[in-house]
């Protein structure tokens, strides 16, 4: 090691001190630069494009994102007044939840699109759709998140999909677990797996409530069902 410090450090020296050296050095390097022009010009210009397209990207994105929150307001306006059938598909001059969702997709205001969309759709009975367009949304809002868990699981639960209903109803409880929230999609789920006739499952539900949720309004329900869950459950092991 001390020896290659040393080798190192003289050939330094002898080109700090040595011009001719040092010119044979950038003559090498001139001459390298000549034989490999295209190459490297071909390298700068990738690169160049590279950092242009990432620019011109950013810029198309922010744009395509600002259109879709004009588009947007409307959307939501049908969408509280009611107006489902408007929300969705527009109305001949607005675009609909649908289009955003679809045209704007990978933007915030398309992201939204889709939690609404699943919500208008869940009302009009459209449980397949809503649950896919449910399952697209994503937010860091904890509390937004987890209601479109437990939304999905509601449109899941219509379709008879109760076991998949219930592990969503536990996401939606697990996701940054709150005394808030939580319980209700805890009970949600105990209610979604008893359907499923997964009663020790169920009984587990309302069990997590009583334990780590002594306060909360739900525990009063929870205590009665946890004892129907545990009976039922008993009964199918005896049988």
């Amino acid at each position: 090691m001390a020896k290659e410090t040393v080798k190192k450090h003289s050939e330094f020296e002898e080109l700090v001190e040595s011009p001719d050296a040092l010119a044979e050095r950038l003559a090498h390097s001139e001459d390298f630069v000549k034989k490999n022009k295209s190459k490297l010009l071909g390298v700068f210009a990738l690169i160049a494009a590279i950092v242009v397209g990432g620019f011109l990207y950013y810029n198309y994105r922010n744009t395509q994102n600002q259109e879709a929150q004009q588009a947007m307001f409307q959307a939501v306006y049908y969408f509280e007044a009611d107006s489902l059938g408007k929300a969705l598909n527009g109305d001949g001059q607005y675009e609909g939840l649908l289009q955003i969702a679809d045209k704007y997709s990978g933007t915030d205001a398309g992201n939204l699109a889709n939690f609404y969309a699943g919500v208008a759709l869940l009302k009009q009975g459209d449980f397949a759709a809503a649950a896919d367009h449910l399952k697209e949304f994503e937010s860091d809002d904890y509390l937004l998140q987890a209601r479109a868990y437990s939304l999905t699981g509601d449109a899941l639960l219509e379709q008879g999909k109760n076991k998949e209903a219930a592990d969503m109803y536990v996401k939606a409880a697990n996701h940054n677990a709150n005394p808030y929230f939580s319980p209700q999609y805890l009970m949600k789920a105990g209610v979604a797996y008893e359907t499923d006739n997964d009663f020790a499952s169920a009984a587990e539900m309302y069990g997590k409530i009583i334990t780590d949720y002594v306060t909360s309004a739900e525990v009063t329900d929870a205590k009665k069902y946890k004892a129907y869950a545990e009976a039922q459950a008993g009964g199918k092991q005896a049988e």
